[in-house]
């Protein structure tokens, strides 16, 4: 068994007695090549999950950055790529493509072409790295939500204080060692979490198909059927009538001028859910004046950005009486009407991408006027309350499997982290 000594850094503790102890300037030199004149239009996109990508292969889509590449920093296979103001959540990866990264990105190369830049950047990887630099930044921007690991905080971290770091060296032979063990467990690890994040993509789509299925059908197999005249949906029972939405849903416009009322509420992936009022965690106004008064009952539709925004969902249904941004539109029943029935079919022509297709105005917006002229169905009321208790178990049946295989998913991410860390600070020698 090797002998170790103690660094002196908390995250660090002890190493390996044959390795050094190295500030990070020492062991990395800053790339900074701008793309003037325009060597590259491919801009690269880099994300904790993805790694460095080419931006049009990003998760969620979107549209490409619009600003001049020509102020973009070059980045070569090799590189390592970090996000000045994301590092703390992860944003740090390995480079496979030449392209053009945002100003505000580091990359970053070993001084010494014979060390292994697969070593350090796997160091950059350890959440115990990361936690590290809590506090090396300037300008808090944004908090964002925690994620489970660390609660997150943007800020930009100078290349000054970052390289002035110390992290642990092994020898060049040693590095390639672990760089090439790391590699192929990562593999192993990261092929297990794709075939279960395939389980979790096949459960959300039959899911998808349930509800769909459900409240553009009935539950009735052998109900007659007539043509809706909506696109989207095809047929529907014949007994159902078609109307837009404001024969069912009116809006509410309800002010809390006063600023009496404190239970936040907030749309979170399809959900309506409780936020703290007093919380720091993201961007809250010094008022709630604006905000509208929402009662059970109310289905909430995020209007904005859909163009762009192709990931998360808009509809969700209010469940207490609380408060909610005005930027919302605020559905509120004007006859007896299961709104969880409407909200589930609301939900499926979201997941359709119906509202795609009716944004106007340069954010790609729609008001309640726009919204109301949409064509929806009506199942008598027993058949309402039918189908939306039938999704609901349903749907908190496949939720339930759902979030136990994304348990299996978090153990996973964190035996690699684990695993990671306990290699690159010579914890666990390579044999």
């Amino acid at each position: 068994m090797r002998t170790t000594k103690d660094s002196g850094i908390s995250w660090l503790g002890e190493y390996p007695s044959g390795w050094e102890l190295k500030k990070i300037k020492y062991c990395l030199q800053e790339r900074v090549e701008k793309n003037n004149p325009i060597r590259t239009t491919e801009i690269l996109s880099l994300t904790a999950k993805q790694g460095v990508i080419p931006y049009d292969q990003k998760e969620g889509g979107g549209n490409k950055p619009k600003e001049d590449v020509s102020a973009y920093r070059l980045a070569y296979p090799g590189d390592i790529v970090m996000n000045s103001m994301n590092i703390l959540s992860g944003s740090v990866g390995l480079s496979q493509y030449f392209g053009c990264v945002s100003p505000v990105y580091y990359m970053l190369r070993p001084w010494k072409a014979a060390e292994d830049v697969r070593y350090y950047n796997y160091i950059f990887q350890t959440t115990m790295f990361q936690r590290s630099l809590f506090g090396l930044g300037n300008g808090i921007l944004i908090k964002e939500s925690g994620n489970g690991k660390l609660n997150t905080i943007r800020m930009r971290i100078p290349m000054d204080k970052f390289g002035g770091l110390f992290i642990p060296v092994a020898p060049i032979d040693e590095q390639k060692r672990i760089a090439d063990f790391l590699d192929a467990k990562c593999a192993e690890i990261d092929a297990l979490t794709a075939d279960i994040q395939t389980q979790i993509d096949t459960l959300e789509q039959y899911k998808r198909s349930v509800i769909t299925e459900t409240v553009t059908k009935g539950l009735n197999p052998d109900a007659e059927m007539k043509d809706s005249g909506i696109e989207w949906v095809g047929e529907i029972p014949v007994h159902w009538p078609v109307h837009p939405v404001y024969s069912y849903y009116g809006e509410r416009k309800n002010k809390n001028r006063l600023g009496k009322e404190d239970n936040l509420l907030s749309l979170s992936y399809g959900r309506v859910i409780r936020k703290d009022i007093n919380t720091n965690d993201g961007l809250l106004p010094e008022s709630f004046n604006t905000y509208n008064i929402v009662e059970a009952g109310d289905i909430i539709i995020r209007p904005t950005d859909l163009q762009n925004d192709k990931r998360s969902l808009r509809t969700g249904l209010v469940k207490e009486h609380g408060i909610i941004t005005s930027a919302y539109i605020d559905l509120c029943p004007l006859k007896q009407v299961d709104s969880r029935y409407f909200h589930f079919l609301l939900h499926a022509y979201d997941v359709m991408k119906v509202f795609y297709n009716m944004g106007n105005g340069v954010r790609q917006g729609l008001n309640y006027s726009e919204f109301s002229r949409l064509m929806v169905f009506e199942p008598p009321y027993e058949e309402q309350v039918a189908m939306a208790d039938y999704l609901e178990t349903k749907v908190t049946e496949v939720d339930a499997i759902i979030e136990q295989k994304k348990e299996q998913m978090a153990v996973l991410d964190a035996y690699k982290r684990s695993l990671i860390f306990e290699y690159v600070t010579g914890k666990k020698e390579v044999i």
